[in-house]
């Protein structure tokens, strides 16, 4: 079953972790797909993977908080696969953890930038493209902080991870009835290098109700609900892929 066969998905974070996981499933299910990070070996080694597979991949490293990359990303999509359907706006940075009195408006900026507005300077530049082909979906991916709970040291992290929510509620009442559909989702504690140490890990489980932090493909397959036909109906929301975080505070 190729649920995304002949479409064209732009994933940004994809070097690692979920949106890695996320570029391979999505080319697995069909897509055609330009991976986005700052790390190019690592992109390289994603497009390795997918094409050693018999799948389609292009590589388009850059920094998500200049504009100038999603416009790359998104000629990309068009000049080598025909034009875009998908967009999974990923990349992300935790940032410095500290009190919040203690953040610098230089390290606020640094994680608005990354997290939020990178978010929006991909939508800007995604929508119209979108458009062009009748429609499609945007996935942001936002998290259980700042959505569910608050944790020590993570303000900025949360402000921004929150503001996804009205961005995908604005995107959402603005082109919805245009055949765009944007959500977003968001995952609990993750096994990816933002995890920590064993003992980060171990308490980052006990969060969850299934006391357990997920793999990236785990995430990946929620963001495949999303992006693909069977949440047709899916716009404006947040998917909780937390393992019932949320659910136990």
């Amino acid at each position: 079953m190729a649920m995304l066969r002949d479409k064209v998905a732009i994933v940004t974070g994809a070097s690692a972790g979920i949106g890695r996981a996320t570029a391979l499933l999505f080319a697995a299910e069909g897509a055609a797909v330009v991976v986005n990070a700052r790390n190019a070996s690592g992109l390289d080694a994603v497009v390795a993977a997918i094409t050693g597979q018999g799948g389609r991949a292009l590589a388009v490293a850059g920094d998500v908080a200049d504009e100038g990359t999603h416009a790359a990303l998104v000629q990309a999509a068009h000049g080598t696969f025909g034009g875009l359907d998908i967009a999974v706006n990923n990349a992300g940075v935790v940032g410095s953890i500290k009190p919040l009195a203690d953040v610098t408006c230089a390290e606020w900026n640094a994680v608005l930038s990354v997290n939020l507005t990178a978010a929006f300077l991909g939508a800007r530049h995604q929508v119209p493209a979108l458009l062009a082909r009748g429609g499609g979906a945007l996935v942001f991916t936002s998290s259980f902080v700042g959505t569910s709970v608050g944790l020590p040291g993570m303000a900025a992290y949360a402000a921004a991870k929150a503001g996804l929510m009205g961005l995908v509620k604005g995107l959402t009442a603005d082109y919805a009835a245009r055949g765009v559909r944007a959500n977003a989702l968001l995952p609990g504690g993750v096994d990816t290098a933002m995890a920590g140490d064993a003992d980060q890990r171990a308490w980052a489980a006990g969060l969850h109700a299934l006391k357990r932090i997920a793999q990236p493909e785990e995430i990946a397959q929620a963001a495949l609900f999303l992006a693909g036909p069977m949440s047709s109906f899916v716009a404006g929301s947040a998917l909780f892929a937390d393992g019932g975080n949320a659910a136990v505070k």
